[in-house]
């Protein structure tokens, strides 16, 4: 029973951005916003009909994927976490049920009108998902997928380990620049570093430390 008022509770806020669309579809103008620029400004433009499917249609297919990933996991390492991986999920659709509200709510009133808070969303995303990226087991589907990280557990271990300081410690300065920084062309710049060195980082550390792995043998 648990089990079904658990999904029940994630699907409440998959239908939300859905709802609220519904109820201000009419009010949006025929094309909407759909890409901002790293000042805020918009530069992409779409007709309002693809917000069905972006940014609402997003929160089912997290859903989806979400849902299918320890059911098409060869390993079943996904299924060993547990709770945790339930609460993983509860939190990401919980944040983009939030997020695409917001998104929705951006493309009505025609533009970015505060790209800080968007960028403090973000990092606050970065911060919550670093949390549970320690508690990743080695799977084809999430988490830092490389090479190396998929061919040895230990590697998969490690690189987590370094994966899930960096996304924590990435979220919080981001949110933190969000408040301090006020030009948004910097504080995007300031963004897309982080999120660099978040990315590349964990990919080059992998490697490094299953060349460390290979050397042992």
């Amino acid at each position: 029973m648990k089990k079904y008022l658990f999904e029940i509770f994630l699907l409440i806020f998959i239908i939300i951005p859905f709802i609220y669309l519904g109820i201000n579809y009419d009010t949006l103008p025929e094309r909407v916003p759909t890409h901002f620029g790293l000042d805020g400004t918009a530069n992409g433009w779409s007709a309002k009909s693809t917000l069905w499917v972006m940014p609402a249609g997003l929160c089912a297919l997290l859903y989806i994927v979400m849902f299918l990933i320890p059911i098409l996991d060869p390993k079943k390492r996904i299924a060993l976490m547990g709770k945790k991986y339930n609460q993983l999920r509860a939190i990401f659709a919980i944040f983009f049920s939030l997020l695409s509200i917001y998104l929705i709510y951006i493309s009505k009133e025609g533009s970015l009108e505060n790209p800080n808070i968007f960028f403090a969303i973000l990092g606050l995303l970065f911060l919550m998902f670093g949390n549970y990226l320690q508690a990743l087991r080695e799977n084809y589907f999430f988490g830092i997928r490389t090479p190396w990280t998929l061919e040895s557990e230990v590697v998969w271990r490690k690189t987590h380990r370094l994966g899930a300081r960096l996304w924590v410690s990435g979220g919080l300065l981001t949110i933190i620049l969000s408040a301090v920084i006020r030009d948004s062309l910097v504080l995007g710049i300031s963004f897309l570093v982080i999120v660099g060195i978040m990315s590349l980082t964990p990919i080059v550390y992998s490697y490094i430390e299953y060349r460390k792995e290979q050397n042992k043998l």
